[in-house]
């Protein structure tokens, strides 16, 4: 793995690491590898990323269930992950996007499987993937995408996890924030590539970085920009410049009611 979290622990995303690293530990000492594998959910035919993010009658917004974050603390914690994430579904979102880290978003593995429960779109299981256990994990619970963070793994974790994924029916999201991320990390078993807008070591964001690196991303990959997106003209500006999703967390999550707040932003989309 690369030597971002290998220091003092000094940014967010290497204490994030660190507290993952136990927590797979504890899980992979609880749980058999066999156990996961004879859920009734890890034999399901997943959904196709691809197909629900180039879907004309959908919007291609992966769209966020998020409780907290290390940068703003509470975000909304009075709403229910089926009420929101239906909700989603209903507006045209083309997934949703679940965060299960319980530390630093206050998120759960049950998020995942209520959420497939009650809903007939991808899911993508938002998590800090260190462990090929998290991937059959992930299965287990009803996802139908992975995460793979480019600045937390070495290139060969990355190739080693993605064709894993695929292996079993899932579909790869690999994040980058930068060009080195991205000319190290590419490999066959890809889905997509996402372009975190937000900087996880200081959580800041811009949007500089989506335009920077979407024209040296091959066409092969779905282009999805990520983070920082709180405005329709924004999503018609990305989509100009060549992406095909947009993920959006805290812009819905932060309001009250988040189903209404996608409800009213695709109105302006369309």
């Amino acid at each position: 793995m690369r030597t971002i979290y290998k220091g003092q622990g000094d940014t967010i995303l290497d204490k994030i690491v660190i507290q993952k690293l136990k927590e797979v530990a504890e899980a992979k000492a609880l749980t058999p590898i066999v156990e996961l594998e004879e859920s009734e959910l890890f034999h399901r035919e997943c959904f196709s990323m691809r197909q629900f993010i180039l879907d004309p009658e959908r919007t291609g917004i992966i769209s966020e269930f998020k409780r907290a974050s290390p940068s703003k603390g509470i975000i909304n914690d009075k709403v229910f992950v089926e009420d929101v994430t239906q909700a989603y579904a209903a507006a045209g979102a083309s997934a949703l996007s679940i965060l299960t880290d319980p530390q630093f978003f206050k998120g759960s593995n049950f998020d995942v499987l209520k959420a497939r429960g009650v809903n007939r779109i991808p899911i993508l299981r938002k998590e800090f993937i260190v462990d090929e256990f998290q991937i059959l994990e992930a299965k287990s619970i009803g996802a139908d995408i992975i995460l793979l963070i480019a600045a937390i793994l070495t290139p060969e974790e990355v190739s080693r996890f993605a064709k894993l994924a695929k292996g079993i029916g899932l579909s790869v999201l690999m994040e980058v924030h930068n060009q080195e991320e991205l000319e190290a990390c590419l490999c066959e078993d890809l889905d997509a590539v996402g372009v975190n807008n937000r900087n996880l070591a200081d959580f800041s964001v811009s949007l500089d970085h989506s335009y920077s690196l979407v024209n040296q991303i091959p066409d092969k990959f779905l282009k999805i920009s990520e983070s920082g997106i709180s405005n329709p003209n924004t999503i018609n500006d990305l989509k100009k410049a060549g992406f095909n999703g947009f993920l959006i967390g805290e812009n819905f999550m932060k309001e009250q009611d988040p189903g209404k707040a996608i409800q009213e932003f695709v109105a302006q989309l369309r």
